[in-house]
């Protein structure tokens, strides 16, 4: 079986790392379970793709589309949100 080269692996990094119009997909959340159960709720689950829609004038929070719902998270949150990035995905 032949190597991948860097640009075909998936890369996990956590939700604040994606910018405007970047995606991946969840791998998993360590939050506090009220507010894991919540985003859950809302579409947050492992294997959804979520995309970056934009950051507030200061940065925080963050707007991203789930499922066809635009969602706005903090920055505390979303750096415990893991996402898979990469070309084998089709997401980069």
């Amino acid at each position: 079986m032949a190597e991948q080269t860097a640009e075909q692996k998936n890369e996990r990094v956590s939700l604040d790392h994606l910018k405007p119009g970047e995606k991946g997909r969840i791998a998993g959340m360590s939050l506090a379970s009220g507010m894991e159960r919540r985003l859950q709720d809302m579409g947050f689950a492992p294997g959804s793709l979520v995309e970056c829609a934009y950051r507030s004038p200061f940065g925080d929070p963050t707007a991203y589309f789930v499922k066809g719902v635009l969602i706005a998270i903090r920055g505390e949150e979303a750096e415990k949100i893991q996402i898979e990035i990469g070309n084998e995905m089709g997401i980069l």
